[in-house]
């Protein structure tokens, strides 16, 4: 049930932000300016450092808003997963698919969103429990990939994740996609320490995503 929930949430925020940074104060600040603009589905990157540390904090301090959903990005390896979800992931997302990453995910019944760009890779996703998969890179796949994807297999959900822009999204969602992940282009105000920027951003794409649902 826990999976399902948290599956339901992701879909329903209908937005991911993949969040990367280069330090831990900004990684934390962006998310709070994301949040506060109404995006409430976190994808904190292991590429920041110290990245468990960060999600034990966001876990800690949104525990009580029931909209936000706090997940593990660029997870490689079984040991970073395992360590994302003690430190209170909510769902993980891997570059590519990972076996190890897959079963430990679903031992702790955890979502697993792995990147793919084969039928092949789609398939082995499927096999090892994932309900989400990410294609990856969404700008090189394009949004007829999609369909494609869905003709061998039709039940799939799919979050396209690189390429995704505000202009472009109502696209994605009218060619299939259940959810979708924005990085860069809805983040990289962050950079300047412009949090008011990303928080204005956040909620362009936040009511793009709810007219686009009405």
């Amino acid at each position: 049930m826990q999976k399902t929930d948290l599956l339901n949430k992701l879909v329903k925020a209908g937005v991911v932000a993949v969040i990367r940074a280069n330090d831990k104060e900004k990684a934390i600040k962006t998310v709070d300016a994301v949040i506060k603009g109404g995006i409430t589905a976190i994808e904190l990157t292991f590429t920041v450092p110290g990245a468990d540390e960060v999600i034990a904090t966001l876990s800690k301090k949104y525990k009580d808003n029931d909209q936000v959903v706090i997940g593990a990005g660029t997870v490689l390896d079984a040991s970073s997963a395992r360590l994302a979800i003690i430190s209170g992931a909510q769902f993980i997302v891997s570059s590519s698919f990972n076996e190890e990453v897959a079963k430990i995910s679903n031992l702790y019944c955890i979502p697993y969103t792995p990147g793919c760009m084969t039928p092949t890779e789609v398939q082995t996703a499927l096999t090892y429990g994932s309900e989400l998969v990410k294609i990856f890179p969404g700008d090189i796949m394009g949004k007829a990939s999609i369909k494609d994807l869905k003709g061998p297999f039709p039940y799939l959900n799919i979050m396209p994740s690189g390429g995704v822009s505000l202009n472009n999204m109502q696209d994605w969602f009218e060619a299939g996609a259940s959810v979708v992940g924005v990085g860069g282009n809805l983040i990289k105000d962050a950079e300047n320490g412009d949090f008011e920027a990303v928080s204005d951003m956040a909620k362009k794409y936040h009511q793009k995503f709810l007219n686009i649902m009405a």
